[in-house]
């Protein structure tokens, strides 16, 4: 059981880093080929959400090294809580770069920006990925867990989003 569960946190931690890399990878490959999406990718609104989107998924590269480092020491219990304080801290950090991110959104309604799309398609990508890491688990299902999804007709808390709740529950740094 312990490598089943250390092959699916390597798995989804150097899924997440390479994901990082990747989309980098492929916005300077854009970049390169497509020299009329500058102005769109280059954008300061575009930047502010592609940055935010390489922070999150920085985030669930760092969840998964450290549940990963765990199950090699064959521990399967929750993060210590020095290392679920930090992940509290860049919840709330996310919240506010996302209401930073609401407003340039606004802002860009209103004086119809034409790198709107890039922008939306960016910030809704990362806000997807928060939700996915911070609250309810979207991605990284097994055959089983998508069988088991369809039995339960709904979905379920994320790993870190469990973690989160269950030390808010007993400390009051969460408050």
């Amino acid at each position: 059981m312990r490598k089943k569960i250390e092959k699916k946190y390597y798995s989804l931690f150097t899924g997440e880093f390479t994901a990082t890399f990747a989309f980098a990878g492929v916005w300077l490959l854009y970049l390169k080929l497509y020299s009329s999406l500058e102005t769109y990718l280059t954008s300061y609104y575009s930047l502010y959400a592609f940055a935010l989107l390489e922070l999150l998924l920085l985030q669930g590269s760092l969840y998964w090294y450290l549940k990963l480092k765990q199950a090699r020491q064959n521990i399967f219990s929750n993060l210590p809580l020095n290392q679920l304080k930090v992940f509290y801290l860049l919840k709330k950090l996310n919240l506010f770069l996302f209401a930073i991110g609401a407003i340039l959104l606004v802002y860009q309604l209103v004086t119809f920006q034409t790198e709107l799309f890039w922008f939306i398609f960016l910030y809704l990508f990362a806000l997807v990925e928060y939700i996915n890491y911070f609250h309810i688990r979207l991605s990284y299902m097994s055959p089983e867990e998508i069988k088991e999804f369809r039995r339960q007709k709904g979905f379920k808390s994320s790993k870190l989003a469990k973690e989160l709740n269950k030390h808010k529950q007993k400390h009051n740094f969460f408050s």
